[in-house]
């Protein structure tokens, strides 16, 4: 769970230069700034911006004209003002929020965070989060790790305005990145003294009264920004082998990788998803709404300092909450389309905060944590979350995931397809290579194998249900093709993931080529593919190991509830499933897993190489009159999803039509602001194989 990077457009950094040239030429020239800017908040360090203020926070004035460049309007980005949306003059609200579960497992308990994760489960997911008291603590400090056992480790801050926005086209909420690099020593020391200047206090103070003030603040008060140091890479779990919680499986470091998580497929590692990331906090530093990747769970472990408040929704309320976003907190006129994807597409800039009280108006349910040293924080699948912390203090979180979370996976797959957003994760690829571990485990199994607990079963069952609804939506698509006149094509040995060019879903199934578009279709584009007049020389590329799939597939639903579930789910159209099927296949003589044949086209081959955005580049199948005999694919390829922080680089790599889809891509880390991990494909440019023949033979 990573935070990102604020996005500037070219405007905005050349307005910067220019402010930043303009005050060094007043600094030689004697002339002192009438007021310390915005822009100039970009180039100061936060310490120094505490130390030139009153003793009520960091003081800082703009003017709307800040970041214009000559031409670019942006609101004063931190001066406040009433936002009648917003009711905030009374904060009874706030003992209405009920508190999340918490949870205290003893040592045995606690062997294996993802065998008691799913556990409790079925009781903390109706909350969306909880929080687990650790049996065990550390014995390195989180600072000793971060001085000693990394020297030379320095970060970044983030300049977070503190106050509530309209929410129109010119008064969002923007987190500027500070310029200044801290060691955690003078961070610890900058927080520590803004916290005394304005409490004269260096103890921690009640939690309900820090979550009055921060309202009253955000709201009222002349606090204008704080800073926050996110999106860190490393972690402050001490490699010491003395240390008891570093060598455990709660190390955030391993958690990720352990076998029953499903991110252990990814081949390459992802900061903040596979690998932890550090978040580094001040008084009223804050995470702002938000949902993870790919609706994937985050762990979130409190190293040390002050507590940290929470707001959870359960993934069940997850539509209303976005209802209440879309209705109540953003002006129409900034969201780029109607109905449920509208609020999510703004939502995924990770930038917008609001009282939790419009949500308890409009019976949305949320909850609470206050977390402390020595706690870890969950959140579950779909959970939007937020909060911030109560002074000084220092977290690490990461991503994982287990076998319950595929059917969601899907549905956030499904989301970013229809908002054309660039996935961080292979969510098919990850479903297909687990359906095939568990393959084994069929009632044919070697007896020998130990029988699952219950919470594996559960986990299982999804798998294969979601298994299912795959196969059976891509052999019907394949038969409605077929009918269209379609060929089969085969591409041996490809390693890399294909994306398709409409929607930018991960094709590791089957994807489909045609003169009609420049690059893969997957086949869930059966209006497109229905209007294409490329007849038989539309290809469809293949797996080569497909009649295993569903071999497979076809024996999970030999078990007992799985077909009758899926048949249910499809007929009601449960946000569970994949998207409806566009193709037409009732009443049309088909059956599920039918034969499907395919008559021979010679003509029909793909030579060319593999274009360098990740799309495999057809050199178009000649004309013919006669059919090609189905092909299959090649052998399993894992996923290859290098990490980037040259944006500009992986929105290159990826084709310039999508750099804005990166830009906007959404990363999850329960403390996310703006995206700092830029899931680009590193591209080899390949020769293709011989197109070989193939026909499908279904029973």
């Amino acid at each position: 769970m990573v935070e990102g990077r604020a996005c500037f457009s070219r405007e905005v950094k050349n307005g910067l230069e220019i402010l930043k040239r303009k005050r060094l030429q007043r600094m030689k020239s004697g002339t002192a700034p009438e007021a310390i800017n915005a822009g100039n908040m970009m180039a100061r360090s936060g310490g120094d911006a505490l130390k030139a203020t009153a003793s009520c926070g960091v003081r800082m004035h703009g003017n709307s004209n800040t970041f214009s460049g000559g031409s670019f309007p942006v609101k004063d980005a931190f001066s406040k003002h009433r936002v009648e949306k917003f009711d905030l003059s009374n904060l009874e609200w706030i003992e209405k929020i009920p508190e999340c579960p918490v949870f205290c497992p003893t040592k045995e308990e606690f062997e294996d965070p993802l065998v008691y994760l799913q556990q409790i489960a079925p009781v903390a997911s109706k909350y969306g989060i909880c929080k687990i008291v650790s049996p065990i603590s550390a014995s390195v400090p989180a600072g000793m790790v971060l001085m000693k056992e990394q020297p030379g480790f320095k970060f970044t801050t983030r300049v977070q305005p503190l106050r509530l926005a309209e929410w129109t086209t010119d008064d969002k909420v923007t987190f500027f990145m500070s310029g200044r690099k801290y060691t955690f020593r003078d961070f610890e020391k900058m927080a520590n003294k803004a916290f005394a200047r304005r409490y004269s206090s260096a103890g921690c103070l009640p939690a309900k009264y820090l979550e009055e003030q921060f309202w009253h603040e955000i709201a009222f008060g002349k606090t204008e920004s704080v800073e926050y140091a996110c999106d860190i890479d490393g972690s402050a779990f001490s490699s010491s082998p003395s240390d008891q919680l570093g060598k455990s499986k709660w190390n955030l470091k391993r958690l990720s990788r352990l076998p029953k998580s499903v991110l252990r497929l990814l081949g390459t590692a992802i900061p903040g998803v596979t690998d932890p990331m550090l978040y580094i906090g001040m008084l009223f530093s804050m995470f702002a709404w938000h949902v993870e990747d790919h609706y994937l769970y985050s762990i979130n472990y409190h190293h040390c300092g002050a507590f940290k408040t929470w707001y959870g929704i359960p993934g069940h309320a997850a539509s209303e909450f976005e209802k209440v976003v879309r209705e109540h907190v953003y002006d129409r006129e900034l969201l780029s389309g109607e109905g449920d994807n509208a609020a999510f597409d703004v939502l995924l800039g990770k930038t917008t905060m609001f009282p939790p009280n419009i949500l308890l108006e409009h019976n949305v349910p949320v909850y609470k944590a206050v977390q402390k040293p020595g706690e870890f924080v969950i959140t579950f699948p779909r959970a939007y979350h937020a909060g911030f912390s109560h002074g000084f203090n220092c977290g690490e979180a990461v991503n994982f995931a287990t076998g319950d979370w595929f059917p969601l996976g899907a549905v956030a797959s499904q989301r970013y397809a229809l908002l054309n957003r660039t996935p961080l994760l292979p969510h098919e690829e990850f479903l297909c290579k687990e359906a095939m571990l568990l393959s084994p485990r069929l009632p044919n199994s070697d007896p020998k194998e130990p029988y699952p607990g219950a919470e594996d079963l559960t986990s299982q069952h999804r798998i294969k249900v979601s298994f299912v609804h795959l196969m059976r939506f891509q052999h019907c698509a394949r038969w409605s093709l077929m009918k269209m006149g379609a060929c089969m094509g085969y591409k041996p040995n490809i390693p890399l993931p294909v994306l398709c060019s409409i929607c930018r879903r991960d094709c590791y199934v089957s994807y489909v080529e045609c003169n009609c578009h420049v690059g893969p279709i997957c086949l869930r584009h059966g209006k497109e593919l229905r209007k294409c007049r490329c007849g038989y020389n539309r290809i469809v590329f293949l797996r080569e190991d497909i009649l295993k799939l569903e071999a497979v597939s076809r024996k999970f639903e030999q078990e007992d509830g799985i077909l009758e579930l899926v048949q249910n789910q499809a007929q009601q159209g449960d946000d569970s499933c994949l998207q409806p099927n566009l193709f037409q296949c009732a009443g049309d003589g088909y059956k599920p897993y039918c034969e499907i044949k395919f008559e021979e086209n010679p003509d029909a081959q793909e030579e060319g190489p593999l274009h360098n955005d990740g799309y495999a580049n057809s050199n178009r199948v000649k004309s013919s009159q006669t059919k090609s005999p189905e092909m299959v694919s090649a052998s399993e390829f894992e996923s290859a999803v290098p990490v980037t922080s040259d944006k500009s680089a992986a929105a290159n790599r990826a084709g310039s039509h999508d750099t804005l889809s990166l830009q906007q891509s959404d990363d999850s880390d329960s403390e996310m602001f703006r995206v700092k991990r830029r899931s680009s494909l590193s591209i080899d440019k390949r020769s293709v194989g011989e197109t070989i023949k193939f026909t499908e033979h279904q029973r």
